[in-house]
């Protein structure tokens, strides 16, 4: 059996696809998927094949194009179902580098931009352990 890997409720992680390092994720055991902050999300079609334009977190200078994509409903933690589009890229955590699927959402309103769930967690063995704070600052 692979050796399970202890993290905390805040991790800090990176997505080299998108050029962004120390970006601060809350790990969320009651969430089943996970969500990216992003704007600008827009779906289009070019050449005949659909593709989805997104901004990641508060960053409109940056553009991601993808077209391995799909669109889900979600019920939000708010209780209401929406739709929303979910990517696949790769993210870093702990010195590893895992492909995770997240949903697009624009977590403005939201303390931590992007949110990992117990999807990810399961798939790549990890446990959280509620009294580590890692190195970072929770208020």
């Amino acid at each position: 059996m692979d050796e399970q890997q202890i993290i905390s409720t805040f991790e800090h992680v990176d997505f080299p696809e998108y050029g962004m390092s120390k970006v601060v994720a809350k790990i969320d055991t009651g969430a089943f998927t996970g969500a990216l902050h992003s704007t600008k999300i827009e779906e289009f079609i070019k050449d005949d094949v659909k593709h989805l334009r997104f901004s990641p977190f508060d960053h409109p200078e940056i553009v991601i194009v993808a077209t391995d994509y799909v669109n889900r409903r979600v019920k939000s933690s708010n209780g209401k179902s929406e739709h929303r589009f979910f990517i696949t890229t790769n993210i870093v955590i702990k010195d590893g580098t895992y492909p995770i699927e997240l949903s697009l959402a624009d977590r403005s309103d939201m303390k931590w931009p992007v949110l990992i769930g117990r999807r990810f967690l399961r798939k790549n063995k990890f446990l959280v352990d509620v009294n580590r704070a890692g190195d970072i600052v929770t208020l």
